[in-house]
């Protein structure tokens, strides 16, 4: 096997340094959103469909992910209560996710969690970083999606 190349080395870095941040992201999310009988899954479903109710299909497309296990977390969600499927004027068969009252009410007690958190998470780094790390996500996220040439 070969040697990684000086910039093969740094984007497989970056790599892993992302999965390591969405490790603790993950973590941290869960601590969030616990007091409230939630995970990062659930509340990042409800943060989704909170703003109008969506397809379990758009629910995957809008978080980048699979469409199988964000209709696991629409089936937990609805289970406990939290979110409700109805129906879908435009696909009989696609039914719509949406919160219900309760579902809004754990929404938001995560939320407001969330935005003490997020200061505290401010303070304690550099804005100018964090506009550059920003920047590089978004350029690896780009470069990763379907169709683009690495």
């Amino acid at each position: 096997m070969e040697p990684l190349s000086p910039r093969a080395l740094a984007a497989s870095d970056l790599v892993i340094e992302v999965f390591r941040a969405n490790g603790a992201l993950l973590a941290a999310g869960d601590d969030l959103a616990r007091p409230a009988g939630l995970t990062s899954a659930r509340w990042q479903v409800l943060g989704v469909i909170d703003h109008a109710p969506q397809t379990v299909a758009d629910v995957a497309r809008t978080m980048g992910l699979r469409r199988q296990s964000v209709r696991q977390t629409a089936d937990a969600l609805v289970a406990e209560g939290l979110a409700a499927f109805t129906d879908n004027p435009r696909h009989r068969r696609a039914k719509l996710l949406a919160p219900t009252e309760a579902g809004r009410r754990a929404l938001a007690d995560v939320e407001r969690r969330h935005a003490v958190w997020a200061d505290e998470l401010a303070a304690a780094l550099d804005p100018a970083q964090v506009e550059t790390a920003t920047a590089a996500l978004r350029a690896l996220t780009a470069a990763l999606e379907p169709g683009a040439n690495p």
